[in-house]
């Protein structure tokens, strides 16, 4: 085989020792950002078209939400299944009319209004059983004066139409305009459902608090409104979507407010990361299309994995195994990655039609500018890097102090007590209390199957229990061997004795009447429905916090290299959400600042956790990336630490004001658990934002210093390589 010769030098000329340079081969990311750059008028007609045929089709089709409540395997949904199986009229729900007079409501001409009433909505649609007041001698208070008739409807929750049920409304309120002194007011969850308004106010109330504090960022009304209309497109695309997906999937009608709330803060928080690192890579001097492409090669793939560990958190309360969490789980995940799609081809065409009147508003601000960009972060970084002992023990005993109220956090759902006292569902619920007791507010619906003697002896024994104020007569089936009792408890749903009574009758007394009659005998109905749904949120709460956390453990390492920083990152979002936990539970359980008294919404601590664990790694990525970037350039473990704040602090604070700003709109609805909600990720984002990032972290990397990027050798080889950087 012949040598290939050796090409020599010629005589005079000196050999470059160097290799050829290589070429650079863009990126996944630098060729969307490309691509939606120079085609940027087909991204954003794409976008448009998208956002007009989905929003149509779903205004045409309408929505048809449907809440599953049902909760497999516990007593309260065997015995709905049971009554539904034989066929008893309190398969259904059922509205309360609630009658209060000055006289005795069993006056002849009070009854006679009353009756003519209760003949008219019995001939209503959906309208199962109506049972008189005048029936049932424990309908009418001792005093005489209040009385309340049960409409049974031939449904539950969505599968009643809300029309059907205000037409009850009014029919049964005609009653009082003829007679100034009668009252007539309607409860139960069917006509808390039917009182509710539209939502808009606190959505558009967050909007417009985000665009102040863009344009305060931005100085420039053109540039805020980018990351803007990007979480806009985003966020009603979307929601078309779920719209349409309502008709083959069960999806709650509490979803939408859920997935703007959700979506408006990580819309615009994603495309601000974006456009921030544009925003500096114009300020470097490149043109737009360079600061485009390198800001989605840096910030867009932060984003891509923040949006990642969004969406695995989401997708964990799949696990927890709760019908009603599945499709509003299923909902944010999609707008979370509508959002992220949105963020990588909507924001890089804006960024192409608006390019030279942001790059003259950069340049002219930047020249204004007295202070070089970062000097004050940098000089923070340093001053915690000076005190990383306090600047870690102080924040952290006053999470801890935070966190500590959540330990005696009390699950359950609001009932008409914590509506407005403006509503007929509130003055219904008054009105039973003062009349009756609380305890008629939340029965107990107690199915005994087996013949005649089980029903009595339950019966009998229930009246006798502690704890019971009034016990109904037997109520028959279609099937005579299965009857239902209904217990009124001497407490208000959603006391703590109420739990106890329960418990008590589950436990103790319940099973004594199945050894003594061989019947079988389940304690359901709404009350203790909330109860079995608490429960199983409690059982199956360790297990999805297991999976979230350690799959966003498994991400954070492979992106970062290293043990100490993704075992930090979790610890310290679990001590955030602990903190938000306690805040919410002192405003909303022990009513500081005036709030109502009542227990947490069953399903906020779920839904809030594996929000905000995915946004927490928005602000974890993001500062982390920057301080491995100065590591991996320098190996000055300090001089990463005060780099990263310098580059990064603005970008977060201004993207968690915007979430704090939006998120925290949500506590002036009307809707207590859209209060809990935005109140809880408002409490997190701000703790996370301010006293993590800003404290606990920089001490944190500077008390490990090299050793924060420790991975064992064998792991690192075997791990595939991710990489936040297009080198």
């Amino acid at each position: 085989m012949s040598e290939t010769p050796v090409p020599h030098p010629s005589p005079g000329v000196v050999a470059d020792p160097s290799p050829p340079p290589r070429t650079h081969r863009p990126s996944v990311f630098e060729r969307i950002a490309s691509w939606a750059h120079r085609r940027r008028k087909v991204a954003l007609l794409v976008w448009v078209a998208v956002l007009i045929s989905v929003s149509g089709i779903a205004m045409v089709i309408g929505s048809d939400y449907h809440n599953d409540f049902s909760l497999p395997g516990t007593e309260s949904q065997h015995a709905a299944e049971s009554l539904k199986r034989h066929g008893a009229t309190q398969a259904g729900d059922s509205v309360q009319i609630v009658l209060h007079d000055k006289t005795p409501v069993s006056a002849p001409a009070t009854r006679d209004r009353v009756e003519r009433m209760l003949g008219a909505v019995r001939g209503l649609p959906h309208v199962a059983e109506v049972r008189s007041p005048y029936a049932d001698a424990g309908a009418v208070s001792h005093d005489e004066l209040t009385a309340y008739a049960t409409v049974t409807l031939d449904g539950v929750g969505t599968d009643v139409p809300k029309d059907a049920v205000r037409e009850i409304i009014d029919i049964a309120q005609d009653a009082e305009t003829s007679d100034a002194t009668l009252r007539v007011e309607l409860g139960g969850d069917q006509i808390r459902g039917a009182q509710e308004g539209g939502g808009g106010a606190a959505e558009g109330a967050g909007m417009l608090g985000a665009l102040i504090v863009l344009v305060f960022l931005f100085g420039s009304l053109v540039a805020a409104a980018v990351p803007l209309l990007t979480a806009v497109f985003a966020v009603g695309s979307t929601l078309g979507v779920v719209v349409l997906a309502s008709h083959l999937a069960d999806i709650a009608d509490f979803t939408p407010p859920v997935m703007l709330l959700v979506g408006l803060g990580v819309g615009v928080d994603y495309a601000l990361l974006i456009f921030s690192r544009y925003r500096a890579e114009l300020l470097r001097g490149a043109d737009a299309e360079q600061a485009t492409r390198r800001a989605l090669d840096t910030a867009g793939r932060t984003v891509f994995f923040a949006a990642c560990t969004v969406i695995i958190a989401l997708l964990g309360l799949v696990t927890l195994g709760l019908g009603s969490l599945r499709g509003v789980a299923l909902a944010v995940a999609l707008t979370v990655l509508t959002t992220m799609l949105a963020s990588l081809t909507l924001l890089p065409a804006l960024l192409g039609l608006f390019g030279k009147r942001i790059k003259r508003n950069v340049e002219r601000r930047a020249a204004k500018a007295k202070v070089a960009e970062g000097t004050r972060w940098r000089a923070w970084a340093a001053w915690v890097q000076r005190r990383p002992w306090i600047a870690l023990i102080v924040p952290v005993v006053a999470l801890v102090g935070l966190s500590a109220p959540a330990v005696d956090m009390r699950l359950g759902f609001a009932d008409a007590g914590n509506d407005a006292a403006t509503k007929t569902s509130r003055q219904a619920y008054d009105l039973l209390a003062d009349g009756f007791g609380p305890g008629f507010n939340g029965p107990l619906f107690v199915v005994v199957e087996g013949d005649g003697g089980a029903a009595e002896r339950t019966r009998a024994t229930l009246e006798g229990t502690p704890g019971i104020a009034a016990v109904s007569p037997i109520l028959p089936s279609g099937d005579p061997s299965v009857s239902t009792v209904i217990a009124y408890p001497k407490s208000a749903p959603q006391d703590e004795e109420t739990t106890r009574l329960v418990e008590h009758l589950r436990e103790d007394v319940m099973p004594a009447v199945e050894r003594g009659t061989g019947a079988t005998v389940l304690v359901g109905g709404g009350t203790a429905a909330v109860e079995d749904f608490a429960a199983k949120v409690a059982d199956r709460l360790p297990l999805f916090v297991a999976i979230v956390v350690g799959l966003s453990f498994v991400l954070l390492l492979l992106v970062f290299r290293s043990i100490l920083v993704p075992l930090k990152a979790a610890l310290l979002n679990l001590l955030s959400i602990g903190a938000a936990m306690g805040v919410i539970t002192l405003v909303f359980q022990h009513g500081m600042f005036g709030v109502q008294e009542g227990p947490i919404e069953a399903f906020i601590p779920v839904m809030i956790f594996a929000i905000v664990f995915g946004l927490s790694m928005d602000y974890e990525v993001f500062l982390l990336a920057r301080i491995h970037e100065e590591w991996q350039r320098t190996r000055d473990a300090a001089l990463a630490v005060r780099e990263g704040p310098a580059s990064t602090g603005r970008v977060i604070t201004a993207a968690a004001a915007i979430m704090i700003v939006v998120f925290g709109a949500f506590v002036l609805s009307e809707d207590r658990m859209l209060q809990q909600f935005g109140l809880g990720l408002a409490v997190a984002i701000l703790l996370d934002a301010v006293v993590i990032r800003c404290l606990i972290v920089p001490a944190v990397m500077r008390l490990l210093g090299r050793k924060a990027w420790w991975l064992p050798n064998p792991l690192d080889r075997a791990l595939p390589k991710i990489a936040l950087e297009h080198g």
